[in-house]
């Protein structure tokens, strides 16, 4: 028993160094959560509503976040304003020459956002929230009685040709339209809060539009559009972000803001029929709410009105970098010639005899555990991604179903059979709870996340610790008395509980 908890206490030092260390200076500091727990209580408390963005030239305007409830929670940041009306901004995002774009079915889960303080699930409103219709004419409830004339109909339908040719022969003078392969999408709902003018009652209304880019399984970016409630006023605000699946919650994680922000900016920039020096600039709204969010929106002028609200600006450039004169010799030449003597002349005997003793205990097994848990878990990661492109036959749902039993049972089942064949228990465990680790990190590398909500990174954490007691209690000298031992038994009690908490919402 004195050993099991040894070696527990030492996975837990484990994994607060290398998964909740990291995560923690990553994710939201507690000054923001605090923050956020004071406008939700102000909230509560009934308070007015705060003063909205506006322009000169428009009536209306709107609250600088979304709040996953009709009330004032300071969630999801606005970063992105666009002049010009919704069709115009999924007109330039969605239209290609050779764009491929597609559309989340009601059958995908939306993004849990919990990574930068965007709480709130409201997925079983989607059915009915997102039948907004496209026009905008939810905006407007007092028009959707007044009849449409033919000859009205009749005369905007010339209009419309007569302004799509014009369109077209602009186009061919100013290039091509670049690929940006934004398609439209379905989510989960997300209200902003509209303020239709003088002598109006501001109200909260859903999303306009969705648009997304990326893989289900692997990162997407997402935006959700929220059109002007007066025709006349021309303004778009729209909230962007990137979220990843996390194959141990099965659902969408939300990580970050700001690059999805600067894709769109790129993304606007690069059309021909936008002047990147004049139609895009950044305006300070002061709604930093998130690990990235830094408080400054795109705004994006389609209307080529002039002066709009005399926004701070800052510029949109890159940073320099310095180049360091030739030498003749890479970096890697001059590190390998420089690191074994540095390391060498720091080193004790008694550091070189622990070295030696550490290298004597490694067993072929230790390798072998490492690369299968790293194999696993990442290739159900990439398994997904190729299901999700190759078998369009299959469903969201049924590709889960394959590939999460891996997650789920494939990993412990496989560090239980190798950790058999390996002999000192606190070798396995830090071996196979170090795998995870390595492997958990390398998938957030290459999907680009840098930033964690506090819950999972306590689910990791448990995860890690619970896999290690797994190889611990099945090393040879853990069963020498009963292959059912005290750590094996909580390790694998402790997965499952963990695992299933984590899928029914509790983690």
């Amino acid at each position: 028993m004195r050993r099991s908890l040894v070696i527990a206490t030492a996975l837990f030092v484990l994994a607060i160094v290398f998964v909740a260390g990291p995560s923690l200076w990553l994710s939201l500091s507690t000054s923001q959560i605090a923050a956020d727990d004071s406008v939700q209580r102000q909230a509560q408390q009934g308070e007015q509503a705060p003063e909205v963005v506006t322009f000169e030239d428009s009536e209306s305007g709107f609250w600088e976040y979304l709040s996953p409830t009709k009330g004032f929670q300071k969630r999801s940041p606005i970063n992105v304003i666009v002049r010009g009306d919704v069709d115009d901004v999924e007109r330039i995002l969605t239209e290609a020459e050779e764009g491929e774009w597609s559309e989340i079915n009601e059958s995908e889960e939306e993004a849990l956002p919990e990574t930068y303080s965007l709480t709130g699930g409201n997925e079983s409103d989607n059915e009915t929230d997102n039948e907004t219709p496209p026009d905008g004419s939810a905006f407007d409830e007092s028009a959707a009685g007044e009849p449409n004339g033919t000859a009205t109909n009749a005369a905007n339908e010339s209009a419309d040709n007569e302004s799509a040719a014009n369109e077209t022969e602009d186009e061919e003078r100013r290039g091509p339209v670049p690929d940006l392969n934004w398609g439209e999408a379905d989510g989960g709902t997300r209200y902003a809060y509209i303020d239709p003018g003088p002598d109006e009652r501001g109200y909260w209304t859903t999303e306009t539009r969705q648009l997304e880019q990326g893989d289900y399984y692997g990162q997407r970016y997402h935006i959700r559009l929220y059109e002007s409630p007066n025709e006349d006023d021309q303004w778009v605000a729209m909230q962007t972000h990137t979220e990843h699946f996390d194959w141990f919650t099965l659902r969408h994680r939300v990580h970050g803001s700001q690059s999805a922000q600067t894709k769109v900016e790129s993304d606007f920039m690069s059309h021909p029929r936008i002047d990147p020096q004049e139609d895009v600039q950044r305006m300070y709204l002061g709604n930093r709410n998130s690990s990235d969010a830094d408080g400054w929106a795109t705004l994006v002028d389609l209307t080529s009105a002039g002066a709009l609200l005399v926004p701070a600006m800052i510029g949109i450039g890159g940073h320099r970098r310095r180049r360091r004169a030739a030498s003749g010799e890479t970096t890697g030449e001059r590190l390998s010639k420089r690191t074994p003597s540095a390391i060498d002349d720091h080193l004790t005997d008694v550091d070189r005899r622990r070295l030696a003793a550490a290298y004597a205990r490694l067993e072929a097994g230790h390798i072998l555990l490492l690369f299968t848990i790293l194999a696993l878990y990442l290739g159900v990661r990439m398994g997904g991604l190729v299901l999700e492109r190759q078998a369009g036959f299959l469903t969201p749902h049924q590709i889960a179903a394959l590939l999460y039993p891996v997650i789920g049972v494939g990993i412990p089942v496989a560090t239980y059979l190798i950790s058999r064949g390996l002999t000192r228990r606190l070798d396995a465990a830090v071996v196979a709870g170090g795998s995870l680790v390595t492997a958990v990190w390398l998938d957030y590398v290459l999907l680009g996340v840098d930033s964690l909500p506090l819950d999972v990174v306590v689910q990791r954490m448990l995860v890690v610790v619970a896999l290690g007691l797994i190889a611990g209690g099945a090393a040879k000298r853990a069963t020498r008395d009963s292959k059912f031992n005290d750590m094996l038994l909580v390790g694998v009690a402790m997965w499952i509980l963990v695992l299933a908490g984590t899928l029914l919402g509790y983690l």
